[in-house]
């Protein structure tokens, strides 16, 4: 029986997402220390074909 695959966790919930002062590469993330025109997920999928390994969920501030 095939299950669905659970959605590849998306850069905005990641601790380590955040957004550049330029223009050009408004996406980061810290883990991976680099920079990017897309959100860094994309970049990671395209480059090796799987979801990003190092995502970690935002803690919420109470």
């Amino acid at each position: 029986m095939n299950r669905p695959s659970s959605p590849a966790p998306h850069c905005r919930t990641c601790a380590h997402y955040y957004i550049t002062h330029d223009a050009r590469f408004p996406y980061g993330c810290r883990a991976m220390d680099f920079k990017s025109k897309r959100l860094p997920r994309q970049e990671v999928r395209e480059a090796t074909g799987r979801d990003c390994l190092v995502f970690t969920a935002r803690t919420r501030c109470s």
